[in-house]
């Protein structure tokens, strides 16, 4: 599933795009014809993210509500684009550009009210100028939960994922099982801070780097990452491989039905 930099780039893209311009809107797969209908022809007036969830406005206050889930793909392409296949949900045209959305677990046309209660539902978002670090911790700091399933649960945190989660706790020292009550003010602020800074760089980039220089393969004189999830990372997805600071093995295991990955050395209880 997306991490929420990806659903940040993705509005900046629909706005580059689409933003102030009338919209050709379809639904060739036939499941928001009704909605497409609707909105054909309007005006796209801004794209804004919260968490993992992405809202295209367009005139009169209606927006499209998505949700990718774990099989959602939004491709981008220039018109004059090619007849849509029978899996895109929803299709945006212009004279310069168009793009596909299949696969969501969420496409539906919701008014403004229906919007604020989502945002409502959601953590603060480390992207969001509005986030508020605070609403976060009084929630984390009344918890016995692992700090780990804190962290993706998104009505406390909004947006972050699997990778972030566990290179944010790598890069702080911090035991994914310690319980959120144990996590102190200043560790908290530290990686709220350190939070924004990497969903920045990711929306950037347009994925998640998150080893810092004195630790890149080039300052090392290692091999590169590769991986199909791309940047270049310390425990994520590299169970039983050489931690990059202690040499010792990165662990893994099942926590909240999602893999945890982390280094036992460098994340003592």
């Amino acid at each position: 599933m997306p991490e929420g930099h990806t659903i940040h780039r993705l509005a900046q893209d629909y706005a580059a795009a689409f933003a102030r311009t009338a919209v050709r809107v379809t639904s060739p797969q036939g499941k928001f014809a009704d909605s497409a209908a609707l909105l054909d022809g309007t005006v796209l007036t801004t794209a804004d993210a919260h968490g993992k969830h992405l809202f295209l406005g367009f005139d009169d206050h209606h927006w499209v509500h998505i949700h990718l889930g774990l099989f959602g793909k939004v491709t981008f392409g220039p018109t004059p684009a090619p007849p849509p296949t029978d899996t895109v949900r929803l299709r945006l045209a212009n004279g310069t550009a168009h793009v596909d959305l299949r696969g969501p677990t969420t496409c539906a046309l919701i008014t403004d009210p229906e919007k604020r209660a989502i945002h409502d539902r959601l953590g603060p978002d480390p992207l969001r100028p509005d986030a508020d670090p605070a609403a976060a911790y009084r929630r984390i700091s009344r918890s016995r939960t692992t700090v780990a399933a804190l962290l993706m649960d998104q009505k406390v945190v909004a947006g972050v994922g699997n990778v972030y989660r566990a290179e944010v706790l790598f890069r702080h020292g911090i035991d994914p099982y310690r319980a959120g009550r144990d996590l102190t003010p200043a560790e908290w602020d530290a990686i709220w801070q350190d939070l924004t800074e990497l969903m920045r760089e990711g929306v950037r980039n347009n994925r998640i780097d998150t080893v810092r220089p004195e630790h890149t393969p080039e300052a090392m004189g290692r091999p590169p990452r590769v991986d199909d999830h791309g940047g270049e990372v310390y425990v994520y997805r590299r169970a039983n491989q050489p931690c990059h600071l202690c040499g010792g093995p990165i662990s893994t295991a099942d926590l909240a039905a999602r893999n945890l990955f982390w280094c036992p050395t460098c994340q003592k209880r």
